[in-house]
């Protein structure tokens, strides 16, 4: 089918809309594909067209998607307005630590736990996982749960404020590394090289914490989409990614879909 502009409402009917109760906690999972499972964590301000998008790329690639709704309105268009509006509240949610370095969001457990509710229902070898923005250091902590297998990071920006910083608990980026090491398994990230919100000081702490086990990729500013209402270069898969072939973008997206095949099928 095809996309459904991406300045209106999408009304994601043609993923399932499954309530999924884990921990304890009820979210909203919407579910489209076959094959094995990826995780795709929403970046601000929500599920919006361009997310839902990517989840489209990554279930006719031969996946199930799984991409819970974390925060704001599925299906939602991006505006400065309503993107200010879900910052504020997740920063307020006691599901999330937007301003803590060396400290994971308790949201992670519970998509450790989606990750593993998935895999059975799902097949393959395990699970990958990408976070964006807000949610672009959870694969990480995700990599706690056995079945998580390709952890992708995009634009990791917690925590706020915090160039350097890294959106987990030394125990478990520990705990992380040595399974890395253990399983012979890497992370991907991608950036912007001007964002402000994820600066080259993350990654270079990715790089000290993970060594050859991270493989960062950083693309020019003129490579960001102009047409983004968002000026600042960020969403490297979503807002800001040119569909046209041999763009970067389009090309960090392919090697997304390869690094899923060689970790999952």
């Amino acid at each position: 089918m095809a996309d459904p502009l991406l300045d209106q409402t999408d009304p994601l009917d043609d993923f399932e809309h499954r309530q999924i109760t884990l921990q304890d906690k009820t979210k909203l999972v919407f579910v489209a594909g076959k094959g094995p499972a990826v995780i795709v964590m929403t970046e601000m301000p929500g599920i919006s067209p361009h997310v839902a998008r990517f989840a489209r790329w990554i279930r006719d690639a031969g996946f199930t998607v799984w991409m819970p709704s974390l925060f704001g309105t599925p299906g939602r268009p991006v505006s400065i307005g309503y993107s200010v509006s879900s910052i504020a509240k997740a920063c307020i949610s006691s599901e999330f630590r937007a301003f803590a370095a060396n400290a994971s969001s308790p949201v992670t457990q519970w998509l450790r736990a989606l990750a593993a509710h998935a895999h059975p229902l799902s097949g393959g070898k395990g699970v990958g996982a990408i976070g964006m923005c807000f949610t672009g250091n959870f694969a990480l902590s995700m990599m706690l749960e056995p079945a998580m297998l390709a952890p992708v990071l995009s634009q990791p920006s917690l925590p706020l404020g915090r160039a350097g910083g890294m959106h987990i608990a030394p125990d478990e980026l520990a705990q992380v590394k040595a399974r890395l090491e253990r399983e012979d398994l890497t992370v991907l990230g991608y950036r912007f090289a001007g964002d402000s919100f994820c600066r080259k000081e993350r990654f270079a702490a990715y790089e000290q914490a993970l060594g050859d086990r991270f493989k960062g990729t950083v693309l020019a500013d003129d490579c960001a989409n102009p047409a983004a209402p968002m000026k600042n270069p960020h969403s490297v898969v979503t807002l800001h990614l040119i569909d046209e072939q041999n763009q970067p973008t389009r090309r960090a997206v392919d090697e997304i879909i390869a690094f899923f095949r060689m970790r999952l099928a």
